[in-house]
Order: structure tokens, then C-alpha cells, then sequence
């Protein structure tokens, strides 16, 4: 253990105390102006469905029996004043305040108005109109307040209109910023492989997403993403004897295009009927955002866990990154399918690349949602990937003999297989799980026709409303992807790779500052690194904190 590991520890209460204050001493005290809204008339109270109005003690209610509650429900009823009751009939048999009933009384008025105004006077009788002018000046007070509040609110919706985006479209944002460093001895090895000092430095890294929605029926999305980012892998470059030396201690929001712009994500959903959801990538698609992941408090790469591994299954992996298409069916029943196809060079004419001929995925998952207290998933993907140098069965999750089993420029197939479970025992706490098998075939190479068995697993655990409402305190215990089999672990050069046992082990606490900020300090833990026990252990200690907009 490291001097500048055990520095770590004696200062961390600091930084967290430190975190706490800072976090609290943002909040600002939010005056809200109570507004009194005028709802309309109701037909009966039990199916009351107008806004709740602030009472005003000072005026006296409009009982069912007064003359002027019976007047207008008169007035309704011959003219039609107030749309959406039964027959255009007022059969109210609750007292209204004062504000209510003017709202009743108002619509009245415009409607004899509109009556007058299109030559047809004659249908409004003179008893009516004395009847209106004897109600207009008992609640002249109200009218004029309901009438201040109606244009005031048609000036908000005007300057709202002439301001906003667009009709059709929202933009959500999400901004990323990090604090982090890795401790630890010496860089991870895969057995056999001499060993180097790990030498690395605290970072302060950001990663911004803007997100826009648009909508054109109401059942539809289309959602374009921006992306820009500055966050490094831990892992480093082997090379040049950089980082940790594994993929196990990557973030899981890390990525660096120096804080490029770019548009990473196109997608368009719709249901094709009640029953069935589809969801077409034009890129930047991935399973784990198509479909139910299984691990609700942690599956967010800006809200959830601070590991690539903690957030979900390998599984959802599988063709990122790729234009496809996303078919679900019976999405909100207690048993649903979902059915997917990711090719992740679909927009590359060239050979073994393109929509058919490249790498793909096709992916199939039945999930079983009986209630929120129980959510379970049988998963499957076939995943086909070229001899490219790029190929990586979970894209960098897990070790590296796992990712590569048959090395660079190998013609791969691979057969995954996944169960995912949540367990809700309580609004505050929950526990979910994952385990994993994949066989995989090199189809080309030097390796050409061996296999590799790969196995992993998971549990969390997330204890909600912690130290305080919106709160959450996780843990995460598994093992990343591990070669556990298969001929290719007896290939001269591998049969000391991935011979012993990781261990992940991630603590985080999610301190909700406001609806928008969220801190979340934690650690990461990989024991036996590479899967090779005569690793050191290594550490990532980060603090994240995260903005939406």
C-alpha cells in the first residue's frame, strides 16, 4: 500500500465534509407566489375535475339555492355558455365560491355577446338580459379579477409563443463534472506480463450532452444529441506505461474527443400500434437505452453508478454504437418482447462493412413485470463482428483477454446469454442483479477456429432516501467478463491470462443538492485487476457532479 494512498484516506473526511458544506451552502431559498387559479364549473363534486381555487373567506359561497346560482344554471342551459357538461346542461349540486361562479357567469356573457354580435339578438329574450346585467353588477369584483388574470395569462402565453425554441421541439441537458485519481502500486498485468509503476494524476474532467425532442403526434420522439466531452479512459496507453492497465477501472461517462461538438445520437420512436413501440437508430445506438436494463438506480451514466461495469450487464453492449432498429411489444403489460438489430458500420459502403455485411448484432429479450416490486429478463444476443483491428466483444468492459480473446484482425461470432432481475422489498430499498455467459468462435485469423467461454456477474444494492429525500447510498459487488474456457486458453501465450479472479467493488452516495444538481462522491475497488492475483489492487476515487437543464 502506498504512502500516497494512505494520504488519501487521511484526508478524505475532509474532502467529503468539504463536498457536503459546499453542496449545501448552494441551495437558495425559492419564493413561490401562491396563484389562484379559476377552474371551471363542476358537474358534480365527486367527478370534480377543475383546478383548486384558494378560498376567500371574506365572500360568502354561491349555494345551489341562492337566485343567482339558479339564474345561471338557466342561462347555461338555454345558451350553451359552458361546454363539455352532458346535453350542454348545468346539473351542479355543490356550493361554488364566488371566483367560480364568475367564471361560470363570464362564459355566459361572452356567449351572448358572440350572439348579438352575429345578428341573432333575437334569441336572447330581455328578461335573460336583464337577468345578466343584475348578475354582471353583484360580481362585478370577480369578473374584473378573472378578467385580469385572462389577459395577463394570454400576455404570458404570447411572449412564451414569440420566445420559445419551437412548437415541437425541448431541449434537455445534462453537464458532467469530475474530480478523480487512481491508486495503487503498479499497473495492472495480464499473467505472465512483467509489471510497471502506476503513475498517474488527479484529473478534473466535464462532459456536456444537450438533447433535443421533438414531437409531431404526441406518441412519437425524435431525439438528436450533442455531445462533447474530455474525460480519459483510466486504462491508459500500454505502450507507453500509462493509467491502470485495465478496462476495470474505467467511468462509466468517460470519453475524450477534446470537447468537440459533435452529434453522437439520432433516433426516431413511435408505436406502429397500441400494442407495439419502435425505435429506429440512425446512429449512436444501444440496447441499454432501447430496452429495460434491469438496474433502475444505476444504469445512468450521469446519475448512476460511477463505474463502466456497475451500470448494467455486459450484454446491452452488444452492436453500440450502430444503426438499427428497436421493436418492442406490449411495452407497458407485465410481459413484454423486444426485438433488435444493430449493425455498427451501417453507413460504410465499403467491404465486410454496411447495414448487412458488417458488424451487427441481433438482440431478443423477454421481460416479465408482474409489479415494481419484482422485474425480471431473459436476455440473448448473436453478435458478428468483421476482422477489423476495432473488434471488442463488450467494448472495452471487463478484461482485456475477455474483450480480445482471439486477438486484433479476427473474424468473430459470438452467442451471449443473460438473466437480469430488481428487487423493490420497499419504496427505499431495492436490489438488482445480472449474470452473464457468452461463447465465442474465431471464424478467421490466426486463431481460426477456436472458442472462448467468457462468464460475469453482479448484484447492487441501493438504499434510497439515505441522510435525506432523493438521496442514494449504493453498493455494487461482481465480477467483470472473465476467459473461463474454450480451446483458445490453451493457445500457446494465453494459458496464463485470465487464470485467477476480479472483484468489483464500488461505493457511492448520490446526494441530491436540488431537482437539478446531484454530487456523487464514491470509490472504486478492483481487486486481482486482469484477473491476475499477483496484481495490486487498485483504487479510483472520484467525485462527480452533475447538472441538468
Amino acid at each position: 500500500m502506498t504512502k500516497r494512498f494512505w494520504n488519501l484516506f487521511k484526508v478524505s473526511p475532509v474532502v467529503l465534509a468539504a463536498t457536503f458544506f459546499v453542496a449545501n451552502s448552494a441551495l437558495a431559498a425559492e419564493v413561490n407566489e401562491q396563484v389562484t387559479n379559476v377552474g371551471e364549473l363542476s358537474e358534480a363534486q365527486e367527478s370534480n375535475d377543475m383546478s383548486q381555487v384558494t378560498s376567500v373567506s371574506q365572500f360568502s359561497d354561491v349555494q345551489p339555492t341562492d337566485w343567482a346560482f339558479q339564474a345561471l344554471q338557466s342561462l347555461v342551459e338555454r345558451y350553451g355558455c359552458i361546454a363539455g357538461y352532458p346535453n350542454s346542461t348545468y346539473r351542479g349540486n355543490r356550493a361554488l365560491t364566488r371566483y367560480e361562479f364568475a367564471a361560470g357567469l363570464n362564459a355566459c356573457l361572452d356567449r351572448v355577446n358572440e350572439l348579438i354580435a352575429t345578428a341573432t339578438a333575437d334569441l336572447v329574450s330581455k328578461q335573460d338580459l336583464a337577468t345578466l346585467q343584475r348578475l354582471q353588477e353583484e360580481y362585478s369584483a370577480e369578473l374584473a379579477t378573472l378578467r385580469g388574470r385572462v389577459d395577463g395569462l394570454e400576455a404570458r402565453t404570447s411572449e412564451l409563443e414569440a420566445n420559445q425554441f419551437s412548437t415541437t421541439t425541448k431541449l434537455v441537458g445534462e453537464a458532467i463534472f469530475a474530480v478523480s485519481d487512481v491508486f495503487g502500486d503498479t499497473r495492472a498485468a495480464r499473467g505472465g506480463d512483467p509489471t510497471q509503476d502506476l503513475n498517474t494524476n488527479t484529473t478534473f474532467s466535464d462532459r456536456v450532452r444537450l438533447n433535443l425532442y421533438s414531437s409531431f403526434t404526441g406518441k412519437d420522439q425524435l431525439q438528436i444529441r450533442l455531445n462533447a466531452n474530455n474525460t480519459v479512459s483510466n486504462r491508459g496507453n500500454d505502450a507507453l506505461g500509462t493509467g491502470t492497465g485495465t478496462n476495470m477501472s474505467r467511468l462509466g461517462f468517460d470519453g475524450d474527443n477534446g470537447n468537440a461538438v459533435v452529434i453522437d445520437k439520432i433516433n426516431y420512436a413511435f408505436n406502429f400500434t397500441d400494442a407495439v413501440r419502435v425505435k429506429v437508430d440512425a446512429t449512436g445506438g444501444e440496447l441499454y437505452e432501447n430496452v429495460n436494463t434491469f438496474n433502475p438506480d444505476f444504469t445512468s451514466s450521469g446519475r448512476g453508478a460511477l463505474s463502466r461495469f456497475g451500470r448494467f450487464s455486459p450484454i446491452y453492449r452488444q452492436g453500440q454504437g450502430g444503426a438499427g432498429v428497436t421493436v418492442t411489444f406490449n411495452p407497458k403489460g407485465a410481459i413484454s418482447l423486444s426485438g433488435a438489430y444493430l449493425a455498427r458500420t451501417a453507413n460504410d459502403p465499403t467491404l465486410n462493412n454496411g447495414l448487412l455485411d458488417g458488424d451487427n448484432a441481433i438482440f431478443g429479450q423477454l421481460s416479465f413485470q408482474p409489479t415494481k416490486a419484482f422485474n425480471i429478463g431473459l436476455t440473448y444476443a448473436r453478435t458478428y463482428q468483421t476482422d477489423g483491428a476495432a473488434n471488442n466483444l463488450f467494448q472495452g468492459t471487463g478484461s482485456i483477454f475477455a474483450n480480445t480473446p482471439f486477438g486484433a484482425n479476427t473474424r468473430t461470432e459470438s452467442n451471449n446469454y443473460g438473466v437480469e432481475a430488481t428487487f423493490q422489498f420497499s419504496p427505499k430499498l431495492a436490489l438488482s442483479g445480472w449474470g452473464g455467459y457468452t461463447t465465442a468462435d474465431a471464424i478467421t485469423g490466426a486463431n481460426a477456429g477456436a472458442d472462448a467461454d467468457i462468464w460475469y456477474w453482479a448484484g447492487a444494492l441501493a438504499l434510497k432516501d439515505f441522510g435525506g429525500e432523493g438521496n442514494v447510498l449504493g453498493v455494487i459487488f461482481g465480477q467483470p467478463p472473465k476467459v473461463t474456457g474454450g480451446s483458445i486458453k490453451n493457445v500457446a501465450g494465453n494459458t496464463t491470462f485470465d487464470d485467477s479472479t476480479s472483484y468489483h467493488l464500488e461505493g457511492l452516495y448520490k446526494y441530491k443538492v436540488s431537482d437539478n444538481i446531484q454530487v456523487t462522491p464514491g470509490l472504486l475497488v478492483i481487486f486481482n485487476p486482469e484477473h491476475n492475483d499477483a496484481n495490486d489492487t487498485e483504487y479510483v476515487g472520484t467525485l462527480r457532479t452533475t447538472f441538468t437543464f
